[in-house]
């Protein structure tokens, strides 16, 4: 029944109404010989007093004392102008039910004030001669009396109706403005995870190879530092060949994490010849069939040939048979990159499992080319089979070359994997 108001409105409401009650009986002093006139005042003035407060009530009360007012039959005095008040937040701040009978009061009220007024002209006229009788003058009176009661009332009702959609629209833009915002906030959440998710992949692309390679060559130093120094020598160069370009990358991944400027490792498609030598001198048999001409690809594709390559040579060292071969295909075609690497699998159980993020990188990389990816047992052996789009699905144009055919999105499909790759 009552809405929630500050206290400093709800006593700005009171005494604005106390002060225009006063101001009424003080312009009515001749008209307010009555208690009963006084009483009509009083009435009224409360229902302006909680007009904001409860529209409701106020219109209840306003109705209540207006039948007092003509059942004792007193003359309208000035206090009833505050019905229009009354009307007024009916329909700006009242309820459905409210606002309906705010509307209803100002129509039916208008005709009720009317006829009272106009049977009191009536009563007046009947021991006067006029050429048209009392009763059609009367009428005319009433009519008047109707309009201009009508105007009173529903004019404040419409006001305080266009105020309430003014507020909603108000409302409905602060309320559009706020979604837009989340929206906004929850763009730069996804775009940070993104982000977070891309450094994480190339560190583990990058850390798990070096170390791999470092591993290998550290114990290859170890059992060849007695029988052959030199062996032992080129070993540790190795060593500090790799972990020097591995340090190097992760300062420019960290330094693109810090900085907007920062530029991340981004390895070409010539690296690939670097990184095969590098997993043939850890004892790692890689052959390498290659077709068609990568010339134009754009850096995005052969950052992602290199790194899918790259993952792939590593597992094959981790988890494959030892000293078996590793078959590498890269075909390179106007429209789609293709990557096979085969490798046979290890079933003494020598080899331990691995985290998982390898396969789910490469995966990953493929799917935001637009590309697919298979990784699994293929009889004794175990596949990674990758096809791309030469053009990226996010547009990039090649370098020096605009494909014939315009590049195939299709979403990664789920196969079996091998545990830990």
């Amino acid at each position: 029944m009552f809405r929630p108001m500050l206290r400093a409105q709800v006593i700005t409401d009171v005494v604005v109404a106390v002060v225009l009650g006063a101001l009424v009986m003080v312009a009515s002093a001749r008209g307010l010989d009555s208690p009963l006139a006084l009483l009509t005042v009083v009435g009224m003035t409360g229902a302006l007093a909680i007009r904001r407060l409860s529209p409701g009530l106020a219109l209840g009360i306003a109705w209540v004392f207006a039948v007092f007012e003509m059942v004792t039959g007193q003359d309208p005095d000035l206090s009833n102008v505050f019905i229009a008040a009354v009307m007024y937040t009916t329909s700006a701040y009242g309820s459905r039910r409210v606002r309906t009978a705010g509307l209803v009061s100002a129509i039916g009220g208008s005709l009720v004030a009317a006829g009272y007024l106009g049977w009191q002209d009536y009563q007046m006229r009947l021991g006067i001669q006029t050429a048209s009788g009392p009763e059609l003058e009367s009428l005319r009176v009433t009519v008047a009396y109707f309009a201009g009661i009508l105007l009173l009332l529903l004019l404040p009702w419409l006001g305080g109706l266009v105020r309430r959609v003014r507020r909603s629209a108000s409302m409905s833009r602060e309320a559009q403005l706020v979604a837009e915002r989340d929206a906004a906030r929850a763009d730069r959440a996804v775009a940070v995870e993104q982000e977070r998710v891309r450094i994480a992949r190339d560190m583990h692309d990058i850390v798990a190879h070096s170390l791999a390679v470092v591993i290998a060559q550290a114990d290859g130093a170890r059992y060849a530092l007695k029988a052959d120094p030199a062996i032992a020598d080129e070993a540790l160069g190795t060593i500090s060949t790799t972990a020097r370009r591995a340090l190097g990358d992760v300062r420019e991944l960290l330094g693109a994490l810090r900085h907007e400027q920062g530029t991340a490792p981004t390895p070409e498609i010539d690296d690939i010849e670097r990184l095969v030598g590098e997993m043939r001198e850890v004892g790692l048999d890689v052959r390498v069939e290659r077709e068609g001409d990568p010339e134009g690809l754009p850096t995005s594709t052969q950052l992602a040939v290199y790194r899918i390559v790259q993952e792939s040579l590593t597992n094959a060292w981790k988890h494959g048979e030892p000293g078996a071969p590793v078959h590498a295909a890269l075909t390179y075609r106007p429209d789609t990159v293709e990557i096979t690497v085969v490798n046979r699998r290890a079933d003494d159980g020598t080899r331990g499992p691995g985290t998982g993020h390898g396969l789910v990188g490469m995966r990953e990389r493929a799917t935001m080319t637009g590309g697919t990816m298979t990784a699994g047992p293929r009889g004794s052996d175990f596949a990674v089979a990758v096809r791309m789009p030469a053009v990226p699905a996010s547009g990039q144009m090649p370098r020096g070359l605009v494909p014939t055919a315009p590049p195939t999105t299709t979403t990664t499909s789920t196969h079996q994997e091998r545990t830990g790759r």
